[in-house]
């Protein structure tokens, strides 16, 4: 599996979406995509990349876009 394709299902599963929708997702326009299913997908990346994000980036992540960079400091490439 890419990390591509673990970074979407870590989404999808997370955040109860079909994996289709994700690419569009930002935070807080969804009523997945709320406080609860914010740490819930904070938890499955950590588990899907074996890092630990730190408070600023979890605060950062507003995008299924910004993820990805966020997860370039981690030395994670999508």
């Amino acid at each position: 599996m890419t990390n591509l394709e673990k970074y979407v299902k870590a989404f999808a599963e997370a955040l109860e979406v079909p994996e289709n929708e994700v690419p569009a997702l930002k935070y807080g326009e969804s009523s997945q995509w709320d406080s609860v299913g914010h740490m819930t997908l904070i938890a499955a990346l950590e588990d899907a990349f074996g890092i630990m994000v730190d408070m600023d980036d979890i605060i950062d992540l507003s995008s299924f876009e910004k993820g990805k960079e966020i997860l370039r400091k981690y030395d994670v490439e999508i």
